[in-house]
């Protein structure tokens, strides 16, 4: 744990299994959550994002897990540990849930513009993502469109198609266009967009999620709400945004996972969780083994 020492110390004091299988590393200097990235990393050399991302490139450190200054974190990682060759562009992926499990999409906002080459690069690390986290499940790979038809979209998104329709891969299953609409059915798993519209539809979704929520309670009344209580946790509890906490930033030589900054224990645990199983799947490799070339 990269921070500050006397206050870790202090939070730390009674966990005692945190406390017996953690190190502190005292770091004095602090990235605030409104600083730009370039300022953040120009002055934060002695901060716990630099370092702890700094202990991965000298074999410290398997994984990197911040909650900070997205930005920052993203700026950051690719000036230390470098993309993987043959990808231009790193990409920020996480979790979404659909009718069936769950999807991985990606970008979700560090790309704007993506050509056809960044989305098959997405499509092979989005792809190899989801097979570490449900091993058990086969990939199945839609580009996000205004539309199913082939001739639908801009001139990157139908080279894209294109180019994985006619492709053999042995890496996932490509299932062609998806609308927003459908992105919680569940036939896909893995959703390519540029980082504009991923953010755009992530946004839209959570906002969506939190409205439902919010005035389902406001239109029952105590009687309603005591007799469908229990179906009303298990549907909150599918829309748990805390079970989705963490998105990774594909594309570079080491793994490094950005949790919500305002989540709670619960939700960081999840994180947490994700980053494990990152490891145990070895995804660097599997991401260098199935790029679309």
């Amino acid at each position: 744990m990269y921070g500050q020492k006397d206050v870790l110390v202090k939070e730390i004091a009674n966990k005692k299994i945190i406390k017996e299988n953690s190190e502190i590393i005292h770091t004095p200097d602090i990235i605030k959550d409104d600083e730009s990235p370039l300022s953040a990393t120009k002055s934060g050399k002695e901060s716990s994002m630099w370092k702890a991302i700094s202990a991965q490139k000298v074999n410290r450190a398997d994984i990197s897990l911040s909650a900070g200054n997205t930005g920052a974190l993203l700026l950051m990682s690719r000036l230390i540990l470098n993309t993987i060759d043959g990808i231009d562009k790193p990409a920020l992926a996480g979790l979404w849930p659909n009718n069936k499990g769950m999807n991985v999409v990606l970008d979700l906002g560090a790309n704007v513009e993506c050509s056809a080459k960044n989305l098959l690069d997405f499509s092979s690390m989005g792809s190899a993502l989801h097979r570490s986290l449900y091993e058990h499940e086969v990939p199945k790979v839609a580009l996000l469109n205004i539309g199913l038809e082939e001739h639908k979209g801009n001139d990157v998104l139908k080279k894209t198609f294109s180019i994985l329709k006619k492709s053999k891969i042995n890496n996932f299953e490509f299932s062609g266009f998806i609308e927003g609409n459908q992105i919680m059915n569940g036939d896909v798993n893995v959703i390519i967009t540029d980082g504009f519209t991923g953010n755009i539809a992530l946004k839209t979704a959570e906002g969506t999620a939190n409205f439902i929520t919010k005035n389902i309670k406001k239109s029952l009344n105590i009687f309603s709400l005591l007799l469908s209580y229990y179906s009303l946790k298990k549907f909150k509890d599918k829309l748990d945004p805390r079970k989705f906490n963490g998105a990774i930033f594909l594309g570079l030589e080491g793994p490094v996972v950005k949790s919500h900054g305002s989540t709670d224990a619960i939700g960081f645990s999840y994180s947490i969780d994700m980053c494990n199983k990152i490891i145990k799947s070895n995804l660097i490799k599997k991401i260098k083994t199935n790029l679309i070339i």
